[in-house]
């Protein structure tokens, strides 16, 4: 599938990653559904990029808002065939911290965003793709997950964080079998460490230093090569039921 005839949603598509994958969809021709909780920044999205773009706020952990939310991107894309999960929450917490024990209520809070949220949009949003035309590849769509190099080298305090994303790396294969029979291909990207809004608040020292840990290019990757990824993910119909790293070869550290 060309880039240019993708009808996409974003998931977390108001900022970092998923703003960065619009973006570069909506310059290639096509046309996104941004689905975000942040309604400033994502009205301000929608308003600088203007009528191939469309703002919903949505709850991705909310299975009557994404049923509204699919079909209201249907109507304005004439129809679905990428999804780009990007929606995502992370913390820092010990299993047994200064405090006691780790917080339940909000281990299953990141398990809920994270891995049941994508979970979420992808099987409504895969329905959807279902009853799409075929494309001159025989594709009806493609699903491309976000998960984290922590799904993989997962950090102390990163329990929950690391719990979600290895989740979605592990239902990558198993969906993409079964969506097979559709002509839907699915995909994960496991970024490394990306210059996101989570990192805005740390002094540009803190980031350089962060950075200097990837091996090449020794710096934080950018969403706008993230967002390179996405797209070939979307043009290269043999790319189906993997999980890639895109993390400049950085393995993290316990701490």
């Amino acid at each position: 599938m060309n880039v240019k005839a993708s009808l996409a949603i974003v998931t977390g598509g108001a900022s970092g990653l998923g703003e960065a994958t619009v973006r570069n969809i909506f310059e290639k021709g096509g046309k996104a559904v941004i689905f975000d909780q942040s309604e400033e920044k994502g009205k301000r999205l929608e308003s600088e990029l203007g009528e191939a773009v469309l703002f919903l706020k949505v709850d991705v952990t909310k299975e009557e808002d994404i049923h509204e939310a699919v079909n209201k991107a249907a109507d304005f894309l004439g129809e679905v065939n990428t999804l780009v999960n990007c929606a995502g929450i992370g913390i820092a917490e010990k299993v047994i911290g200064r405090n006691g024990a780790h917080n339940l209520s909000l281990f299953s809070r990141v398990i809920n965003v994270n891995l049941i949220g994508t979970f979420n949009v992808i099987r409504i949003a895969a329905e959807k793709m279902s009853g799409n035309k075929v494309n001159e590849q025989n594709e009806r769509g493609v699903i491309i997950n976000t998960a984290s190099v922590a799904a993989f080298d997962g950090q102390i305090g990163q329990a929950a964080y690391s719990a979600s994303k290895g989740g979605i790396v592990g239902m990558t294969l198993p969906i993409a079998r079964e969506l097979a029979r559709f002509g839907i291909r699915v995909m994960t990207i496991a970024p490394g460490l990306f210059h996101t809004p989570m990192f805005d608040t740390l002094p540009q020292e803190a980031r350089d230093s962060l950075g200097k840990m990837v091996p090449f290019p020794p710096r934080l990757g950018y969403p706008a090569e993230y967002a390179q990824l996405v797209q070939s993910i979307i043009e290269n119909p043999m790319l189906n039921g993997e999980t890639i790293r895109l993390d400049g070869a950085i393995r993290m550290q316990p701490k």
